[in-house]
């Protein structure tokens, strides 16, 4: 009954070994399956496994994840593998979740980073179209952290149908880029955290000379100095799971030595999450040190306290703390957490739009001068 306009055209093949999970191989099987039937029409082919969660438990051919290395009339030849979640760019563990799992956290990787992709097209049209908005540093360092997370969910979105091509050329070159805007995004997030704490703490006395021409330098040359570091060592750190020459395929194309993984990507980020964590403690602490000297407590102070809330939350996507999550997916409550992980990191452009966007009132009323008519329209001196 799963198979409603197909049929089954050749003897089902299972392997099992007695008392042992198999999984985590690092070479792929190769199944070669003989038609019953010539397929002298090029009938649509589709590889199939029996998934025994299917059907409320009772079973039921599932397509998910399957893919034809090659068909003609005679035979087809399949391999299995299964969409990835965004959890595995820093997934410390570094191990395979079961089916179910797996599925919800794609869905919610692949909806999450194409929400965050429409959202930061619409912010940086909105910065570069509006030239007021752009004309200081903090929206100059907010463009090019959008362009960094807009890129790396546009690689993460068409990371599995490029490494289907089965070129490992063309793998290893996506797992850079991804591997680079990755590293990027939080280069920039940390230049956030820097220029907060010299605009809010610092204030007087600091002036930088080509402040954003070093920022770009610092944002954008870091990680690809990381990047090169890493091709010369050996540019088949990276690649699409398989450790076979003769059968380069996987469904994702990402870093595979463990050790380069640790050390260029979680090293890395664990640094800036901790510089960036002491700043949003440090910049929070001079704000609420600012409004204790100047406002009384007074009536309005549940106002005052949302709109703390407000900047905290705005802060904390900005700066990228929410990526904190993956240094607790371990054992027990690692489901959990990559699940706040996909949710809050796959939406962070999103977030970055509604809060450096939506709720910014330059940018709303710019937006009403320039885009709007009508009763919404504002005048240029308004």
């Amino acid at each position: 009954d799963s198979l409603t306009k197909e049929r089954l055209n050749t003897y089902v093949v299972s392997a099992s070994i007695e008392n042992a999970s198999i999984q985590n191989l690092t070479e792929p099987v190769t199944i070669t399956l003989q038609h019953i039937d010539q397929n002298t029409g090029n009938a649509a082919v589709h590889c199939v496994f029996w998934d025994f969660w299917k059907n409320n438990g009772l079973g039921g051919w599932n397509t998910s994840g399957c893919e034809i290395e090659y068909t003609d009339m005679n035979y087809t030849i399949c391999f299995c593998n299964h969409l990835t979640h965004f959890g595995v760019l820093l997934d410390l563990s570094r191990t395979e979740i079961d089916i179910t799992h797996d599925r919800i956290l794609t869905l919610i990787s692949y909806a999450g980073c194409g929400a965050s992709s429409l959202f930061l097209g619409i912010t940086l049209v909105t910065y570069l179209a509006l030239e007021k908005l752009r004309r200081d540093n903090p929206s100059k360092i907010l463009l090019n952290l959008c362009v960094a997370l807009l890129m790396l969910n546009m690689v993460f979105l068409t990371n599995s149908w490029l490494s289907s091509f089965n070129q490992p050329g063309l793998c290893i070159t996506v797992a850079v880029l991804l591997h680079y805007f990755l590293l990027a995004a939080f280069m920039w997030m940390c230049l956030e955290s820097v220029h907060f704490y010299l605009a809010l703490v610092k204030v007087f006395n600091v002036y930088v000379p080509k402040y954003i021409l070093k920022c770009c330098i610092a944002g954008w040359g870091i990680p690809a100095i990381v990047i090169t570091i890493v091709l010369i060592i050996d540019k088949d750190f990276y690649g699409n799971g398989s450790r076979s020459e003769s059968n380069p395929f996987s469904n994702f194309c990402w870093i595979q030595q463990n050790i380069v993984f640790y050390i260029s990507v979680v090293a890395y980020v664990f640094l800036i999450f901790m510089t960036n964590t002491a700043m949003f403690i440090t910049v929070l602490l001079q704000i609420h040190s600012m409004k204790s000297r100047t406002q009384k407590r007074s009536r309005f102070w549940k106002r005052g306290f949302l709109q703390d809330l407000k900047s905290a939350f705005s802060l904390m996507f900005l700066l990228g703390l929410t990526w904190g999550f993956a240094f607790f997916a371990w054992g027990a409550v690692r489901i959990f957490f990559l699940c706040l992980f996909s949710i809050f990191n796959t939406l962070q452009g999103f977030f970055i739009f509604v809060f450096h966007c939506l709720m910014k009132e330059e940018v709303v009323k710019q937006c009403r001068v320039h885009f709007c008519w009508g009763r919404f329209r504002l005048s240029n001196y308004s």
